[in-house]
């Protein structure tokens, strides 16, 4: 359970859109996330907000890497 806390600490971002997408995400995938995933959310809670938003936003290309996660944060 501290990792999930962990993870919603995290999603608290400066943009209220990040914020509204982290925290839905987390809600509805966080517990069902395989270590892979996992690996793959915190690669992209590294980011800084704009190019976070940016790749969910579809406005900037974005590393095949994270490509699974993206792909259920854009569906939230």
């Amino acid at each position: 359970m501290k990792e999930l806390e962990r993870a919603r600490w995290r999603c608290r971002r400066g943009l209220l859109e990040l914020d509204i997408v982290l925290q839905r995400f987390v809600d509805k995938h966080y517990e069902k996330l395989d270590e892979e995933e996992l690996g793959q959310f915190e690669a992209l809670l590294d980011l800084a907000d704009a190019d976070l938003w940016d790749m969910i936003a579809l406005r900037e290309t974005t590393d095949n890497n994270v490509e699974p996660v993206l792909r259920l944060l854009r569906a939230v």
